[in-house]
């Protein structure tokens, strides 16, 4: 399913949210936040609506670094020509920075661009105390490599975002923020179990794919 889908599915979740819970412009802006990020957090583990724009800056780098190591090669060949002499330093940094472009993935890059997010928001975790954001900062470190539609789409996961929910509701002071979270996920386990692939709720321990048609 599409992540703009999931992103209307949450906003949804977050408009019921504000109209249940007693009303201020705060509480409906983390109300509508929480439920929309969490709707689309499950695709973490794949090219998505999040990570739409760090596919498009990956793609860049890795032209940028193989382009650097083709300009870097030429620039060795004509200082030999010109001098006679061979810079191993340099000629060293530029095959590096060429093999390094073509065995690149886009995908790799891509990870690991979501990836140090994740580590930035580590370490801001670990510095304020935010048992939250600590939480939230390992899932989005780990989801990127994980398989598309497995682990991140399990009850497992659900039940972990839960838990960063209900830290996030403390830390806040808010109440129905570990509601919206778990909603707002749930929202993307259950609309993508209702697509031909459907979702392994029970991975590992249950394979097979369940699907409401």
């Amino acid at each position: 399913m599409k992540g703009t889908t999931h992103l209307a599915i949450g906003c949804a979740i977050g408009a019921v949210a504000c109209a249940y819970y007693p009303f201020s412009l705060n509480h409906a802006a983390w109300y509508l936040s929480v439920a929309g990020f969490s709707a689309l957090s499950a695709d973490l583990d794949g090219p998505s609506l999040l990570s739409g724009k760090i596919t498009k800056l990956s793609k860049v780098l890795r032209n940028v670094v193989l382009g650097s190591g083709i300009v870097l090669m030429v620039g060795l060949a004509c200082l030999y020509l010109m001098f006679d002499r061979f810079y191993t330093g340099y000629a060293s940094c530029a095959i590096a920075a060429f093999l390094l472009g073509l065995v690149a993935k886009q995908g790799f890059i891509r990870n690991g661009l979501v990836s140090l997010v994740g580590c930035v928001l580590l370490y801001y975790g670990l510095a304020s105390g935010q048992t939250w954001m600590i939480g939230l900062a390992l899932f989005i470190i780990g989801a990127p490599w994980l398989k598309h539609r497995g682990m991140t789409h399990t009850v497992w996961a659900l039940a972990l975002w839960g838990a960063i929910g209900r830290e996030l509701e403390r830390q806040l002071g808010i109440e129905g923020i570990a509601a919206v979270a778990v909603a707002g996920y749930a929202s993307h386990l259950l609309a993508d179990t209702m697509t031909p692939s459907g979702v392994k709720w029970l991975y590992p321990l249950y394979k097979k794919s369940i699907k409401l048609h």
